[in-house]
């Protein structure tokens, strides 16, 4: 398989005074055409507004940093307000319209990753407006949106065209946007930095796992998801998505060495990654990182909602599992070689701390 995997940031796609939006395109990472996988980011400057849109996509959003608030409908229900804060995730199946909302200084960074499967186009979101200057009634003659609406053309016109920012607008800072409502989170929005860890090891790390469990939504949208913190210098055992999945990550924060290894044994990455870079494992390919002194932590998404992971070290490794004949006959060592291998990472599950 000769594509370049090489982590990649994302670039500016339009924006002004409210904020921006950036995109990781599948010309500079080709894995994402190859995958059916879009990723993009938001990001909200104070009183920033992300006109209500929807998607091409289904996806998995999650807060990178700051507070804001979010309005999500879904087909023929009723709005749901939610607020928002660093490490929510929230599932976002077809046909959601959504609108993000900042009041505070910090921005809100807000990121999108989902199955572009459906989409228009193969490795991209597109979303479509209902207002703004691309908005979808700027296509409609004004006979047919004050029909459609029953108001007068006059009104129509001024419904349309009024708006004239492109995706995302900055407030007056005194207008008044809806509160959000604690009851409208549950269901919708699940936050992994508070979360009860799946995996929690001592100097080596922590995951958080978001499944149809936790968050029934992403069975609709299709995704599974995982927030892993590895502590300093750390390592996260060599493994694989074992049911045909890929996995997706984002460097939320620090640094770290990544390797990837593919069919026949070779080696297609090695390189170092830091925060904002973006890298698609391929299916069955086997993936390792080792982490730089301060740490480092990602989120990524699977492309299934309860992935599976089979690991190459550690106690729960296949090692582990298989008999000490056919490590012997398969490696080609003594009994004796064999049974100081299988000694090795007897406590240790997929985080192993620096060695002494």
């Amino acid at each position: 398989m000769e594509i370049d995997l090489s982590p990649k940031l994302c670039k500016k796609v339009y924006g002004g005074d409210g904020g921006s939006y950036f995109a990781w395109s599948p010309a500079e990472l080709p894995m994402l055409q190859e995958g059916n996988i879009g990723a993009a980011k938001l990001a909200l400057e104070k009183c920033g507004l992300a006109l209500p849109r929807y998607s091409d996509s289904a996806k998995v959003a999650y807060v990178l940093q700051g507070n804001g608030v979010a309005g999500i409908v879904l087909p023929e229900k009723e709005e749901k307000v939610v607020a928002l804060k660093k490490g929510d995730a929230i599932a976002l199946p077809f046909g959601v319209v959504t609108w993000w909302y900042n009041k505070e200084d910090t921005d809100l960074v807000v990121l999108f990753m989902g199955d572009t499967s459906k989409a228009h186009k193969t490795g991209e979101f597109t979303d479509f407006f209902l207002t703004g200057s691309n908005g979808i009634f700027t296509g409609f003659s004004t006979e047919f949106v004050s029909r459609a609406w029953d108001v007068d053309e006059k009104t129509a016109k001024s419904l349309v065209e009024n708006q004239s920012a492109k995706g995302i607008v900055k407030l007056d800072g005194s207008f008044k946007m809806p509160e959000p409502k604690k009851e409208h989170r549950e269901g919708f929005v699940y936050n992994c930095e508070e979360a009860p860890l799946d995996v929690d090891i001592k100097d080596g790390g922590k995951v958080v796992v978001l499944n149809t469990k936790n968050l029934p939504l992403v069975a609709e949208v299709g995704l599974g998801a995982d927030l892993v913190r590895l502590d300093g210098k750390a390592m996260c055992s060599p493994g694989f998505s074992c049911d045909s999945a890929l996995q997706v990550t984002f460097i939320v924060s620090g640094s770290g060495r990544v390797q990837v290894v593919g069919v026949d044994g070779k080696r297609v990455l090695e390189t170092t990654v830091k925060a904002g870079h973006l890298f698609i494992v391929p299916r069955f390919f086997v993936v390792s990182k080792i982490c730089d002194p301060d740490g480092m932590s990602w989120f990524s998404i699977i492309t299934t909602p309860n992935p599976i992971f089979t690991h190459l070290a550690g106690k729960t490794s296949v090692w582990k599992a298989l008999s000490p004949q056919v490590l012997e006959a398969s490696f080609k060592v003594s009994p004796d070689v064999e049974q100081h291998f299988r000694s090795k990472r007897m406590n240790e599950e997929i985080f192993f701390p620096p060695p002494n």
